[in-house]
């Protein structure tokens, strides 16, 4: 998957708070992938980086892949194609979330 383009339908926007844990904030957009069933039964999951308004569909790379050890599914970090992020600026993006899982990002 590493690499491939996909669109991400976004179902939490950037500033918006979690539906059921209210006190879990987004600072990026948050979505799925329409057609990709993940291991939880439900489209895969995906955080979009470098975007830094409110979108409610984005089409772009996926850059990385957090593995979480602890948790049937993955997340999967999605990026315009023309930018780069590093492992540690992938995980200051994503760790408001992350930080409740024991994951590792694969790039």
């Amino acid at each position: 998957m590493l690499g491939k383009i996909v669109t991400v339908t976004v179902d939490r926007p950037l500033g918006t708070y979690h539906p059921n844990h209210k006190d879990i904030y987004y600072p990026i957009n948050y979505g799925y992938i329409e057609g990709i069933i993940a291991p939880d039964g439900e489209e895969q999951d995906a955080y979009i980086l470098g975007v830094d308004e409110p979108v409610e569909q984005f089409t772009g790379k996926v850059i990385a892949i957090i593995h979480r050890f602890n948790d049937v599914e993955e997340k999967w970090v999605v990026a315009p194609e023309s930018q780069v992020f590093s492992k540690e600026e992938i995980w200051e993006q994503v760790k408001f979330q992350e930080q409740f899982f024991e994951s590792e990002i694969r790039m």
